[in-house]
């Protein structure tokens, strides 16, 4: 029987298999020395770059309320849609407290006052608009949330109290001229009374109109005014255009056609945005109105002979003396202003 023998074989020679290697002042070339396939942007050898996103968010030299940059679709789609939601969340919160306190308390349904758990409602419609505003904004534009608050530096809680501060001390200065010259220039045009719808009343615009003014300075200046800007390109026209038209929309959702009231919401809403844009953050602009609209609802609950306090809004409520009131306005932006410069100098 014959045993067969194996012999070894020596070794196949196989390609190496290794990186692409690029000869010193040459073209890229494989480990046989052919060329390297060129990568997809056409430069030789490797992987294709990663394609970079484009991000949308301005650049930092940019101002505040010109810090978007969206396709011109979104904003027309954002900035109705968010007043709806404002407008939809009140009337609904509304209207369950109307029928509620008919229901409890025997409301009468032309009763237009306003009741602490009527105050509680709009002030919360407010707030929730708010924050819901500039989330949607963010993540529509693809922003961080605390660009929307302050940009290019960071949100500071210290200027927040600095300006309340500052304010209280201005706007408690004109009231008090106003109530000496027309004590209903200062909202004083009822009975002083102090009774337990009082006492609610202060208590509940204490704890949320600072929330309620919050959110609508989020809503007009932190989401609609980059919002509307973003339809410009240049930073300058973007400015302008979101300052202006966000203000407009400010002073008509006020829902007045007194053309005194209608002018001071607008001139409103055009000082909370100069502030905004001289501090480069909403600080500024959230102080002022907070303190406004604080002590003007403690006046007013006050000074409502022991009832709610009734907001009238209708032709005629208005007239010249609203110039003082758009003055102190004014005099707040000259203050940002001022406040602004010395702490960058």
């Amino acid at each position: 029987m014959s045993t067969s023998t194996s012999h070894p074989q020596p070794p196949q020679s196989s390609p190496a298999v290794g990186p692409t290697v690029e000869p010193a002042g040459g073209p890229s070339v494989g480990p046989m020395g052919e060329p390297a396939p060129a990568a997809a942007d056409g430069s030789a050898g490797g992987p294709a770059p990663a394609p970079v996103r484009r991000p949308r968010f301005a650049d930092p030299g940019r101002p505040f309320g010109a810090q978007l940059q969206l396709s011109w679709w979104k904003p027309v789609l954002l900035v109705p849609g968010l007043l709806l939601t404002m407008v939809l969340l009140q009337v609904v919160l509304t209207m369950i407290v109307i029928v509620v306190e008919m229901i409890a308390f025997g409301r009468a349904p032309d009763d237009a006052s306003i009741s602490p758990l009527l105050l509680a409602a709009v002030n919360v419609s407010l707030t929730v608009t708010g924050v819901l505003a500039v989330v949607v904004t963010a993540l529509v534009a693809r922003v961080p949330l605390r660009s929307l608050l302050a940009h290019p530096r960071s949100w500071a809680w210290r200027r927040l109290a600095g300006y309340s501060g500052i304010f209280a001390l201005l706007i408690l200065v004109m009231l008090v001229v106003m109530a000496l010259v027309d004590p209903t220039m200062a909202g004083i045009d009822g009975g002083f009374a102090v009774t337990g719808t009082t006492l609610a009343l202060i208590g509940v615009a204490v704890l949320t109109t600072p929330l309620q003014a919050a959110g609508e300075e989020l809503l007009y200046r932190g989401a609609l005014m980059p919002l509307i800007g973003s339809w410009a390109k240049a930073a300058k026209p973007a400015l302008v255009l979101g300052m202006v038209g966000s203000s407009i929309v400010f002073g008509l959702s006020h829902l007045s056609i007194d053309p005194w009231l209608l002018s001071y919401y607008t001139v409103f809403g055009l000082c909370m945005a100069a502030m905004a844009l001289l501090s480069r953050g909403l600080e500024a602009p959230i102080a002022f109105h907070v303190t406004n609209n604080v002590l003007m609802m403690v006046i007013g609950a006050l000074f409502a002979d022991g009832g709610g306090v009734v907001i009238d809004r209708s032709v005629g409520m208005g007239g010249p003396f609203m110039l003082v009131v758009m003055a102190v306005d004014i005099a707040a932006v000259v203050v940002v202003g001022l406040y602004e410069r010395r702490r960058r100098s």
